[in-house]
């Protein structure tokens, strides 16, 4: 099995779930200045030039909640609840919630303090953020509400549900996203955070790996 990965949010999902259950996978950088993902090799395996993608046999599937739910079906894991329609029902509820009005509104905070850095690409926009801060809030309130007495979203448990939700919110702090107010949500993202794969689910990068090889 391989896992084609950039160090963003979407891979974190899967690189997580991965290390989470102990999963033999090769994990594989792509190099996006150097345009790995546009390659028409990688194309051909995801035509939207993103990651990640994963191939297992002729199997190959990108979008990471589809990946997900392949692997835990794949490994007898009920973080998606293969065997259960209502539970299944409950999962897609907060991964559809996530992907259509959650990950819109953190988004663009995970994007001026992330991935900007990341690639260069100048300062945070601080005054467009301001404008998004409402809609986060009231988003934020619904997912508090659902938090209450609950350590994970959905099914009394951790599932990729959390996973997704968790993906960009889990740098609300380093994101100056207005999360203070709601402490169901930040004891959610904390305790998340304890769990070892998904606080440190990267592999070593080829960065790293030169650094050490240079070191030795």
């Amino acid at each position: 099995m391989k896992i084609y990965w950039i160090k963003t949010q979407a891979p974190r999902r899967v690189l997580a779930l991965v290390k989470y259950l102990g999963i033999d996978a090769d994990c594989i950088e792509v190099d996006v200045k150097r345009g790995d993902l546009r390659t028409p090799e990688y194309a051909a395996l995801n035509p939207n030039c993103k990651a990640p993608t994963m191939v297992d046999g002729d199997v190959v599937i990108w979008e990471s909640s589809a990946i997900n739910a392949y692997l835990c079906i794949k490994h007898g894991s009920d973080m998606w609840p293969a065997h259960n329609p209502a539970e299944q029902v409950e999962v897609i509820r907060w991964l559809s919630w996530n992907d259509n009005h959650w990950a819109r509104a953190v988004g663009p905070f995970y994007f001026e303090h992330v991935i900007k850095p990341m690639f260069q690409l100048g300062d945070p926009n601080r005054e467009a953020l301001a404008a998004t801060a409402p809609e986060l809030k009231k988003l934020a309130a619904v997912l508090d509400g659902q938090l209450k007495g609950r350590d994970f979203v959905a099914c009394g448990r951790l599932t990729i549900a959390d996973f997704q939700l968790a993906a960009m919110a889990c740098d609300w702090r380093r994101s100056e996203m207005p999360l203070e107010d709601f402490p169901n949500v930040v004891r959610w993202l904390d305790g998340l955070m304890r769990i070892p794969a998904w606080a440190d689910p990267w592999p070593v990068t080829k960065q790293e790996q030169r650094a050490t090889a240079l070191a030795g």
